[in-house]
């Protein structure tokens, strides 16, 4: 790879991912302002720093977690600390083998392409991307019928970088082809609150320790709602108390909008009222519980249920989700006698 490729000055960035959180600043752009995840951080200084020392591209990353946690923005950083040219597309959105060829044919020496959902990539697409990954060879079929032909081009080295909420779903094949397989985790209520202050100073918002601690802990160990319960509390404080977010105002902003001391929400408080009171504390099947809060099943499964579970309000067994005591303590209710979570048989059947 040429030498100039790796100066920050021929940094590209597709205008696809230019997003609200690019549009707003919000978006880290290295390392070093990266806030969490100090372990996934310095696995990435050390692959990006040796890869630079080489000359060369970065192994290929995945990262792996819940939605909100920071995959597309360590993506665009992966490209800006290498100083190459930044791709960015996702697995719903590439049909064909030939919507993937088409992109990769594109691509310029060392380039970042980023692949988020990446588990959603049909088989057809998975078989393009695996001799791409491994030798950089690109093999094109040629006509049809007893007249087609395989033609295999050579693409520019480049750094495939795949986000998913699902690892489960991905391929062995796929997920052995990655150089590094990270799993992000949701933040812990210090490094959230470093991340509202840092945004309401880009945001020029007033706002306390207190204030921005209380914002931290209602958002569920997730920078994104972090930040959108920090817009959504600034609006409010700047109706009702002269835009300045103390402890009181962001308690009383949080409530107005529905978010309560555990961080649930609306559509969270649903969930385990209808285990709690309409199934009497389960088990309930996915299907059935995502229909009687109208969500998609995937909404609850991928959105919902981690941070329910995390927080011991539910889980899982082989017959379905049932409601842990934490979840009648916090809607207020009795769990029955026959519903005791201390029973045996009820514990044999935790099945993750």
């Amino acid at each position: 790879m040429r030498e100039e490729l790796l100066s920050p000055e021929h940094t590209v960035v597709d205008e696809e991912i230019d997003d609200e959180l690019d549009s707003l600043g919000l978006r880290p752009t290295s390392l070093r302002d990266f806030i969490g995840q100090p372990e996934l951080k310095e696995h990435l200084k050390i692959i990006l720093g040796a890869a630079k020392k080489r000359n060369q591209p970065s192994d290929h990353l995945l990262f792996a977690g819940p939605p909100g946690l920071g995959k597309t923005t360590l993506a665009n950083i992966v490209a800006r600390e290498m100083g190459v040219g930044m791709h960015t597309t996702s697995g719903p959105a590439l049909e064909r083998a030939g919507d993937l060829a088409a992109i990769l044919t594109k691509l310029e020496p060392g380039d970042v392409l980023f692949i988020d959902e990446i588990h959603r990539l049909s088989r057809a697409v998975e078989e393009v991307l695996y001799p791409a990954m491994e030798d950089f060879q690109l093999d094109i079929v040629l006509g049809k019928g007893p007249a087609a032909r395989s033609v295999r081009l050579t693409i520019a080295p480049f750094t495939l970088v795949g986000a998913t909420t699902r690892t489960g779903l991905i391929t062995g094949p796929l997920r052995d082809r990655f150089g590094l397989v990270a799993r992000m985790d949701y933040y812990n209520s210090d490094d959230l609150n470093e991340i509202v202050m840092r945004s309401a100073d880009i945001f020029e918002i007033e706002i306390d320790e207190q204030g921005s601690k209380e914002i931290a802990v209602r958002s569920r160990g997730t920078p994104r709602i972090a930040n959108r319960l920090l817009r959504r509390v600034r609006d409010y404080a700047e109706m009702k108390a002269d835009g300045v977010i103390d402890e009181k105002t962001a308690m009383n902003g949080l409530q107005l909008f529905g978010v309560d001391a555990r961080g649930l929400d609306k559509v969270d408080r649903a969930i385990l009222s209808a285990i709690c009171v309409r199934f009497s504390g389960g088990p309930v099947g996915l299907s059935t519980l995502a229909i009687s809060v109208s969500e998609p099943t995937e909404t609850v499964e991928d959105v919902y249920e981690p941070f329910l579970i995390q927080q011991g309000f539910i889980m899982r067994t082989q017959r379905g989700r049932v409601a842990m005591d934490a979840s009648w303590e916090h809607l207020g209710l009795t769990p029955p006698q026959t519903k005791s979570l201390s029973s045996p048989n009820l514990l044999s059947e935790l099945n993750d």
